[in-house]
């Protein structure tokens, strides 16, 4: 008997790995069976929101329950992450991932929760560009002619942004680390009163979020002169690319799906398969269109390595500018 003993011990893990796996499935098969809570760490109606409520609404008509949007704005999009960390990992709390999960693991020093390590990737949605954009009045019409009026005029053009350590802010740190331009740096509460007073001529220059500035640029109230993505925008397709004038310049806003370490591999895999039907549904395209952004499908290991590729980019440039929100 003592000699069967290592045998049914044996018999018994296989048989627990294969229980595991089969009510891994099982959950996966019954996923979701109830209404599904996605949070999203800013107020709605920016493209953050905007993104999340397009592709819940795709996921509720397909998978048959409700996907519920939750705003939860505060901390620099921290209170939402930290509330995803913490939350179940069964499936049934979802988080928008966005650029601060990758700036904010740099610029905050004492973040109580690692994003890499605390969050599973599921699946990227999209890239939307930046747009470095400027005042009418400002003599340049072209990347190389701007970087020229500001290398004459050092300390003397005011560069807005929606607030410190945004992507908006980094966007325009990284366009002067690269090309040796000084720039005064001008945070407000958001991209709507810097906007404001960039048609004002308070400021001069932004690197602002597409969607934001779209309507301005095709009104003539702003001049874009490229966007930051490393190709053209659908929206802009007769604007360059920062790149074209600065090589190896890239800054644009990604976003996707993640949960809570642990969520069930099956779980995670029914979620990416149905992210990457609703970014191949002609509706869902053309809506993504309207935002000037790029579908970016993939694995959910496919996300993980443009979240960590994020977050070491612009890990380089918060520690360059010395900015810290704490």
């Amino acid at each position: 008997m003592e000699r069967q003993f290592p045998r049914l011990a044996a018999l018994a893990v296989v048989f627990a790995v294969f229980a595991c796996a089969a009510g891994g499935a099982r959950a996966a098969d019954d996923y979701p069976n109830r209404a599904v809570h996605w949070l999203v760490g800013y107020p709605p109606g920016g493209s953050t929101d905007i993104c999340a409520r397009l592709i819940g609404q795709y996921l509720s008509e397909h998978l048959h329950q409700q996907f519920v949007i939750e705003n939860k704005p505060g901390a620099g999009n921290n209170l939402a992450t930290e509330m995803a960390v913490r939350s179940a990992p069964d499936g049934y709390t979802l988080f928008l991932v966005n650029p601060a999960n990758a700036i904010n693991a740099t610029l905050y020093k004492n973040l109580s929760f690692d994003f890499i390590r605390d969050m599973a990737p599921v699946a990227g949605f999209i890239r939307i560009p930046n747009v470095m954009e400027v005042n009418p009045n400002v003599p340049a019409h072209t990347v190389a002619e701007f970087i020229s009026y500001a290398k004459a005029n050092p300390g003397k053009i005011n560069m807005a942004s929606g607030g410190v350590g945004t992507s908006v802010h980094l966007s325009g740190v990284l366009f002067m680390m690269m090309t040796g331009t000084k720039l005064v740096h001008v945070p407000y509460r958001g991209s709507a009163p810097a906007l404001t007073d960039l048609m004002g001529g308070q400021v001069q220059v932004m690197f602002d979020n597409l969607v934001s500035s779209i309507a301005y640029i095709k009104a003539g109230k702003l001049r874009a002169l490229a966007v930051t993505t490393a190709t053209p925008s659908p929206a802009l397709p007769n604007v360059p690319t920062v790149a074209q004038t600065v090589p190896g310049y890239e800054a644009s806003a990604f976003f996707g799906m993640a949960v809570p370490r642990g969520t069930p591999r099956e779980i995670i895999e029914k979620l990416n398969r149905a992210v990457n039907a609703a970014l191949a549904d002609p509706g869902v395209k053309a809506k993504l269109a309207k935002l000037g952004g790029t579908p970016i499908p993939g694995t959910p290991e496919d996300f993980g390595k443009l979240i960590a590729d994020e977050t070491a980019k612009w890990a380089k440039v918060v520690k360059a500018t010395g900015a810290t929100a704490e």
